[in-house]
C-alpha cells in the first residue's frame, strides 16, 4: 500500500519535471497512476478525480471570513469565531486529494485536533477518505491550531484549506 506521504512526494516530483508528465507504479497489487494535467484540465481533474463526482461549490462568505469554516455559530468555539488577524503568518495544511474529510477516527472518538491543540510535524489532524481509502494526513509543521476550516464529513477539493496552524 502506498502511503500517504510518498505519493506527496511523487507528485512533487512530477509536479517538477518538464520532461516527464505521467507515472505508473504497480507494488504489491496496487497501482498508482499520476498524470501532470495541462493548464486547461486542471479544473476538470478535480471532480473527476473520485468515482462519486460530486462538484464542490463553496458558499459565498464574507470577505473577513474567507477561511470560515460554515457552521452554526454554536458548534465553533469562541476562539474560532474570532477573524484571524496574523493570517499571513499561519500555515495551512491543505487536502492532498479529493475525498470526505473526518476529524476523527470514528464516531465515538474525540477528534484528532481542536482549536487551541498543539502539535508537532507528525502528528494526525484528520483522515481524508478517498476511494474507500482512508488517508490520515500530518500537520507537517510545529504548532498551535488557530482555526479548523472543515467540517465532519464534508467533501473537500484537492489544495483546499483545512486548518490553520500559528508556527513555533
Amino acid at each position: 500500500m502506498f502511503k500517504l506521504s510518498e505519493i506527496k512526494e511523487l507528485i512533487k516530483l512530477l509536479d517538477q519535471t518538464s520532461s516527464v508528465h505521467e507515472l505508473e507504479i504497480e507494488s504489491e497489487g496496487m497501482k498508482l497512476a499520476i498524470r501532470k494535467p495541462d493548464r486547461s484540465e486542471a479544473d476538470a481533474m478535480a471532480i473527476q478525480a473520485t468515482p462519486y463526482a460530486y462538484p464542490y461549490t463553496p458558499a459565498p462568505q464574507p470577505q473577513s471570513q474567507q477561511y470560515a469554516a460554515p457552521a452554526a455559530v454554536n458548534e465553533i468555539p469562541a476562539a474560532a469565531q474570532q477573524p484571524v488577524s496574523t493570517e499571513g503568518t499561519l500555515h495551512k495544511i491543505v487536502s492532498p486529494m479529493v475525498g470526505t474529510f473526518y476529524s476523527a477516527a470514528s464516531p465515538e472518538t474525540p477528534s484528532f485536533v481542536n482549536v487551541g491543540d498543539r502539535v508537532s510535524e507528525k502528528s494526525t489532524v484528520c483522515i481524508i477518505e478517498a476511494m474507500k481509502l482512508m488517508n490520515e494526513l500530518e500537520a507537517e509543521v510545529r504548532g498551535e491550531i488557530v482555526s479548523v476550516l472543515a467540517e465532519n464529513g464534508q467533501l473537500v477539493e484537492y489544495g483546499q484549506p483545512l486548518f490553520l496552524v500559528k508556527p513555533e
